[in-house]
């Protein structure tokens, strides 16, 4: 049974547009459902991403998010290799 506290967004990626978009697709792949916050502002500033304030965030539910963090480690450490 998914519980209201299941289901309440956390926050798993703040960063560029692009890369939240990169990761919401990998997690989609994966079975996870996430959502993109601040999207406008991040494309018309991306001067202020990361960690300024139009930084783009990426969601998913807290049932989610144990494996949405793995992923998005896994992405953080094949960007930099």
């Amino acid at each position: 049974m998914t519980t209201h506290k299941d289901t309440e967004p956390r926050l798993v990626f703040t960063g560029q547009a692009w890369e939240a978009q990169l990761l919401k697709s990998i997690m989609e792949k994966e079975g996870v459902s996430a959502y993109i916050n601040n999207e406008a502002t991040g494309n018309m500033f991306p001067f202020l991403t990361t960690p300024g304030m139009g930084a783009v965030k990426l969601v998913v539910a807290s049932e989610d998010y144990e494996r949405a963090k793995e992923l998005v480690r896994e992405f953080e450490k094949d960007r930099f290799e």
